[in-house]
């Protein structure tokens, strides 16, 4: 299949239809990962710090960076950044390959310590807030930014000691790690079951 036809096949509203480099980045991780199922313990670690970041930002500028932010988070092994000391944060105000905001760093490097003190598996614990599958939108304006269940699981996260996870987070979560899938009726990607 040439780029062209790729082009046109439908795609979530979401999804810029442009040649532009940023599109084409956009338009790969809609296909390939957004919505499909992600498990374990540094995949979904990583997630969770990136939608971190990406609050109140563009999810482009994220994706960029995702590079940058793995390297500067040792790939986001939750036992190694749970290490990180003062001199780490000084070191990632100064990375221009990341998102230099010092809340988020110091919730992310608090966040692989609490995934460390967990009674229970993380990824099993955010997949408990899933709900029943369900008929995808038929258009984006039947998505959702919150739902009760992403309200739960913000509630549980807080509760254990997570920062940066409320309940617009926790849902961009369950949508980009196919806990929900908020596909469109007419998108092209194929349904994660």
């Amino acid at each position: 299949m040439t780029a062209a036809e790729v082009d046109t096949r439908v795609r979530c509203g979401w999804v810029p239809t442009d040649s532009a480099p940023n599109s084409v980045l956009y338009r790969e991780y809609h296909d390939t990962e957004w919505g499909v199922p992600l498990r374990g313990e540094r995949a979904l670690f990583e997630r969770v710090s990136l939608e971190a970041f990406q609050s109140g930002l563009s999810w482009l500028t994220i994706l960029r960076k995702r590079d940058g932010f793995r390297r500067a988070f040792a790939g986001f092994d939750p036992e190694q950044v749970a290490r990180f000391t003062d001199a780490d944060i000084a070191r990632l105000m100064d990375d221009v390959e990341i998102v230099r905001n010092r809340a988020k760093i110091e919730a992310t490097i608090n966040n692989a310590r609490v995934i460390g003190d967990l009674d229970v598996d993380f990824s099993d614990l955010l997949w408990s807030f899933a709900p029943a599958r369900r008929p995808r939108p038929e258009v984006m304006a039947d998505v959702p930014a919150v739902t009760a269940e992403s309200t739960a699981m913000a509630k549980e996260l807080k509760r254990r000691g997570f920062r940066f996870v409320g309940p617009t987070t926790a849902y961009a979560l369950m949508q980009a790690t196919g806990m929900v899938d908020d596909h469109i009726a007419t998108c092209w990607v194929p349904g994660a079951g």
